[in-house]
């Protein structure tokens, strides 16, 4: 059996589409918030409105930032999940440790979504955060102190 059939592959491979599904979603979510706030960021977005209505349209709205960071955010820490997480997975660890990774990480993910969008009061952004951290962080240890490099 390849390492590509084994259940910690196929693990990775579920929990790493659904962080990056979830990173996909937030551009959709980021237009949407600019159509309902009426905030534009480019004057080619409003080239088609009435004069009078494309200054008020190239504005910033405190919604949409806030749905730009957290996308930022799922950039910042879902890109080192998934290439850790990769290497991870082929160096073929015990399905539990694997699983616990895996869906720590995916959890921590859409929780920090939700509070972040939702603004729900603090530490439950920063807890979702430091989890989600703290998962990349074991794999990188596991994978350095395992001999990953040759």
């Amino acid at each position: 059996m390849s390492v590509l059939d084994s259940e910690v592959f196929q693990a990775f491979s579920t929990y790493a589409a659904i962080v990056g599904v979830k990173i996909l979603l937030m551009g959709p979510l980021t237009a949407y918030y600019r159509f309902t706030k009426g905030a534009f960021a480019n004057p080619e977005d409003v080239a088609l409105k009435p004069a009078e209505e494309r200054k008020k349209l190239l504005v910033t709205h405190p919604d949409v930032e806030r749905v730009r960071r957290c996308h930022q955010n799922d950039l910042e820490t879902s890109v080192p999940f998934l290439v850790l997480g990769l290497l991870f997975a082929l160096k073929e660890p015990s399905l539990a440790v694997a699983l616990l990774h895996f869906r720590l990480f995916a959890g921590s993910r859409l929780v920090h979504t939700v509070s972040y969008v939702g603004a729900l009061p603090q530490p439950c952004r920063a807890l979702s955060w430091m989890v989600g951290m703290g998962v990349n962080f074991s794999m990188a240890y596991r994978l350095l102190s395992s001999g990953l490099m040759l």
